[in-house]
């Protein structure tokens, strides 16, 4: 009966996405129904932006925001942890604070390490946690977070995955991340559009990182690279073009499910797809298909949350952000003059 319940919640929730998305991408019927609640919105985010704008707390470390201006995925979490590593790589002693979004815990913030539940801290802190191996912690009170931190780690610059609305949040420095797809959609704030913000704020981020190509001067592209599948199960890894015109299935509960979907298209995977809302909450059921002998992929996000209840056909593909060195000199240039 639960998971009934479940997937009935879960099927009225990819109608209205796909509806909202039709308005926001596609230009489709419905936004003028919506306007309304866009103004009503836009008049509430002043409010908290001139509210917090003048009352933010000091740091004793500098804070970098990786966040959006869109709902929806656009890299952050890889761009974040990209950041992180490169960081460490120049010398520094990083951190990483996070929504711990989809996390059940009962107090916060919480510490996140590889071997974490993501049921209780979000699938997102926990992947930061292994692919980083910095201290993270997660929870929605970030200035509660960073005091946890510097009580307790020894670091001099502080990652933030996503909080650019959370305006108490103090920073230094602002990375703005835009899908090269679908960028900025129709150009409305919520609900009528999907910017959380208005254009302009783009205006006040210190560097603009487009998740594919971009043909902006003043903007640096993103790629995701990965071409290896690694069992669940086992740990094996196999190149994903030994499966080339395999039929398999594909489910993500991430927020461009297309992306991903797309990629592994264009390796020769014949696929099946399975679409859930982001963040999703996997259970054993959702991996269970008529056809059970054949593959099922994922994105590494996912597999976090999938790992208790992993059989041997279960793989993930892990994929790598990269970016052109003009973007690791410019931030190393921030950083200095801060």
């Amino acid at each position: 009966m639960a998971n009934s319940r479940a997937n009935k919640n879960h099927k009225n929730t990819s109608k209205l996405q796909q509806w909202l998305e039709n308005i926001w991408y596609n230009d489709g019927s419905g936004r003028f129904i919506l306007m309304p609640l866009t103004v009503l919105y836009c008049a509430v985010n002043s409010f908290q932006r001139y509210k917090y704008s003048n009352n933010k707390a000091q740091t004793s470390c500098p804070i970098i925001v990786v966040g959006n201006i869109t709902v929806g995925g656009t890299g952050k979490t890889p761009l974040t942890i990209y950041i992180v590593k490169l960081l460490q790589k120049t010398g520094y002693k990083p951190a990483i604070i996070t929504r711990g979004y989809g996390g059940k815990a009962t107090t916060w913030p919480q510490s996140v390490n590889a071997k974490s539940n993501p049921q209780l801290v979000g699938d997102e802190a926990v992947l930061m946690a292994s692919q980083t191996q910095v201290p993270v912690y997660a929870g929605a009170d970030r200035l509660k977070s960073i005091e946890q931190l510097t009580q307790h780690h020894d670091c001099d610059v502080i990652v933030s995955d996503d909080g650019m609305q959370h305006y108490k949040l103090p920073r230094d420095i602002q990375i703005a991340v835009i899908d090269g797809e679908r960028q900025l959609g129709n150009g409305y704030c919520l609900p009528a559009g999907p910017l959380r913000e208005k254009k302009k704020r783009l205006n006040a981020c210190d560097l603009i990182v487009v998740n594919g190509k971009s043909d902006h001067k003043n903007w640096y592209s993103m790629r995701f690279e990965g071409d290896v599948l690694v069992n669940l199960l086992t740990a094996e890894e196999k190149p994903l073009a030994q499966f080339v015109r395999k039929k398999c299935h594909a489910l993500t509960g991430i927020g461009n499910p297309q992306r991903f979907f797309s990629n592994l298209k264009k390796q020769g995977l014949e696929l099946i797809t399975h679409s859930f809302p982001d963040h999703h909450d996997f259970i054993k059921a959702d991996l269970v298909f008529d056809d059970n002998d054949k593959m099922v992929i994922m994105t590494e996000k996912d597999a976090v949350k999938c790992r208790d209840f992993a059989r041997e056909n279960h793989w993930y593909l892990p994929v790598t952000a990269k970016l052109d060195c003009a973007f690791d000199e410019q931030l190393r240039i921030l950083l200095e003059s801060l």
